[in-house]
């Protein structure tokens, strides 16, 4: 067979001289590389004619039967690297059993990548010596299991990892232009066969290779986590107890309100769980959670956005100083329904104030910061640490011993009316915190402010008595303003 191919095409003479090097028997089978060789192919000899491109891996169509010398046979599915494209046939050698070369028909064979791993249950790719010892030593997985990976050390190559009893062991395979091989003198034409031969033959390396590594499963993604990538931050609105609030732009085009938490302030530890409180409520009259960013800090807990600003500081805008009393109790109204709504889910917001309150451009009113407070560290939200805590909003009770509950949060929402019906006047102005504590706890009560009915100023009273157990629920307190309301101003509802 040699004499005849290297007659009838001497273009080839250099591949015959790498196939059939002089002196070695014509046996028709290429011979293997010297296993002391190097791994990179030795260039081709200088020839008058051009020189052949590059071989290029094929995979056989389909089947195809010889029909002369020159040509091979292949079956559908065999693994080919071309040396020569000769018209209508290319000249390849087969990578598979029984390794050998001759003419295939073009229209057979398909270009091939080296290795089709990606779908192979034991490739793992992008991982390095670390996280694979990691992986093979989770519960999930039992001595025996195995994963192949690429080389950290040599590009190019690969390595097979392997956990034992009493480790991960680990082997580089070294790739050559005619195969891989793991040991010196055991070339195979793929990973696969490589992996299939040592699975047979696993006391040549002492590690049985049981079964493919069990991927650590990622935790499932939430919907709500969000890159932080994803927003820009734009103007600053303002900064609270809590860290900082800033008009953004999430994904480039929706608006949205970004509180920026102070984690020096925060317990981080609980926070994840009072996110999860958060994404749990919905109503119409409580700001809508959008997404949070809690993996890194800082931590962003991302809101619709209210253009209007907090109550506080839109009723001393000109446009609030403007309205009537009807819109002021339309205002109380709205909180008292979203408080409502927290007191049937057991949640006691701990700062419940019009800061704490956002407008919108219709003039509706939403709940913000609802139970954010329970996250301050102790030594921030405490009476020692001076102005940190909203003495003029707090109960007695949680004030001095910080027994915090949903009637600790009717008696803000008394203050709250007074900032309503003052324009957002602060209350007890001129008192210091310790002073207002004094007062308070000897039976003074803010006066009725200007604009604000007599009905409403009872219910305020009613939500600053002494006695926690004595004030009203907010469901009452909802239906009392409805009530009211409809009474004074019938042209409104």
């Amino acid at each position: 067979m040699e004499p005849f191919l290297r007659k009838r095409l001497t273009f080839l003479s250099f591949f015959w001289d790498k196939i059939w090097p002089v002196g070695a028997p014509d046996d028709g089978i290429p011979g293997l590389p010297d296993p002391e060789a190097s791994a990179e192919p030795e260039p081709p000899a200088a020839e008058p004619r051009s020189s052949p491109e590059p071989a290029q891996l094929f995979r056989a169509l389909y089947d195809f039967t010889a029909r002369c010398a020159e040509e091979l046979s292949v079956s559908r599915g065999d693994r080919l690297y071309g040396l020569k494209e000769e018209g209508d046939y290319i000249f390849a050698r087969r990578l598979s059993d029984p390794p050998s070369a001759g003419l295939v028909p073009i229209t057979h064979l398909a270009k091939a990548t080296p290795e089709t791993l990606s779908d192979q249950p034991w490739f793992f790719s992008g991982i390095g010596r670390a996280r694979a010892q990691q992986m093979l030593l989770s519960p999930a997985n039992a001595p025996g299991a195995f994963l192949v990976r690429p080389s950290e050390s040599s590009r190019g190559d690969y390595s097979l990892s392997v956990r034992a009893q009493a480790g991960v062991r680990h082997y580089r395979i070294s790739t050559e232009a005619d195969g891989l091989y793991l040991q010196k003198g055991r070339l195979f034409p793929s990973l696969e066969d490589l992996l299939t031969y040592y699975k047979a033959n696993w006391k040549l390396i002492h590690s049985p290779l049981l079964q493919p590594c069990v991927p650590q499963q990622p935790p499932p993604q939430d919907e709500w986590e969000r890159p932080r990538s994803e927003f820009a931050l734009q103007r600053k609105l303002g900064e609270g107890y809590f860290g900082e609030v800033w008009e953004g732009l999430w994904l480039g085009s929706t608006p949205v309100a970004v509180k920026v938490i102070k984690s020096a302030y925060m317990q981080l530890a609980d926070l994840a769980k009072e996110i999860q409180t958060l994404k749990s409520l919905r109503h119409e009259r409580l700001i809508r959670l959008h997404a949070v960013c809690s993996a890194g800090k800082p931590v962003y807990i991302v809101t619709e956005l209210m253009r209007k600003g907090n109550l506080q500081a839109f009723l001393g805008s000109p446009e609030g100083q403007a309205l009537g009393p009807p819109l002021l109790l339309s205002f109380a109204c709205q909180v008292a329904e979203g408080m409502s709504y927290l007191e049937e889910r057991r949640i006691v917001h701990r700062d419940l104030a019009a800061r704490n309150v956002l407008v919108g451009d219709d003039l509706a009113c939403k709940v913000a910061d609802f139970g954010l407070a329970r996250l301050l560290k102790e030594d921030v939200y405490s009476p020692s640490s001076g102005s940190k805590i909203p003495v003029k909003w707090t109960a007695p009770e949680a004030a001095n011993y910080r027994v915090y509950s949903q009637k600790s949060d009717v008696w803000s929402f008394g203050v709250l009316l007074y900032e309503v019906f003052t324009y957002g006047q602060c209350p007890y102005e001129g008192l210091s915190n310790h002073e207002t504590l004094q007062q308070v706890t000897r039976g003074y009560r803010l006066p009725r402010p200007a604009s604000c009915p007599a009905e409403v100023y009872g219910l305020m009273l009613e939500c600053w008595r002494s006695g926690p157990e004595e004030r009203p629920a907010f469901a009452a307190l909802r239906e009392e303003l409805s009530a009211a309301r409809r009474r004074l101003h019938p042209a409104l509802t």
